[in-house]
């Protein structure tokens, strides 16, 4: 894919598509693109986070380390955003996230998303509200599973 495909992609997330088509293009040109296959790994829970990634095709599963092994979360696919929680928050990785098809993500680090944060208010906003609907999810399926037990 090319520079401009890429900034295609990004349009089509809507955590991008205020941002200008000129910062889309410094956002792709300076990220990683990177290539997985089915059951391949992006991070580990308890990894560092140094970046996060946007899935631009293909899928994954979101798992999270539980006493009975691991649990599967959430499945996301093109247009996902993934990893910021650890970014965000200076802490380690909070889930595992492993490809479930051939999947191509944009790896864009710490630091080049902030400085998107800086200059585009609008893309902190998005991604507080993806946070506020993650937690509205895990919040149903705990209610579901202390129902599920008694």
């Amino acid at each position: 894919m090319s520079i401009q495909e890429d900034v295609e992609a990004l349009k089509r997330i809507p955590l991008f598509a205020k941002v200008e088509p000129a910062k889309l293009k410094l956002m792709a040109f300076a990220s990683e693109r990177a290539q997985y296959q089915a059951g391949d790994l992006l991070f580990n829970q308890g990894d560092a986070a140094d970046a996060a990634y946007i899935v631009l095709a293909g899928g994954a599963n979101i798992l999270v380390e539980t006493p009975n092994g691991p649990l599967k979360v959430a499945d996301v696919g093109p247009g996902a955003f993934v990893g910021e929680i650890g970014i965000l928050c200076d802490v380690p990785r909070t889930a595992t996230v492993r490809a479930t098809e051939p999947t191509t993500t944009l790896k864009i680090t710490k630091e080049l998303f902030f400085r998107m944060v800086t200059d585009f208010p609008s893309i902190g906003i998005e991604v507080m509200r993806v946070l506020a609907q993650r937690i509205e999810h895990m919040n149903v399926q705990l209610r579901e599973a202390v129902a599920a037990r008694k």
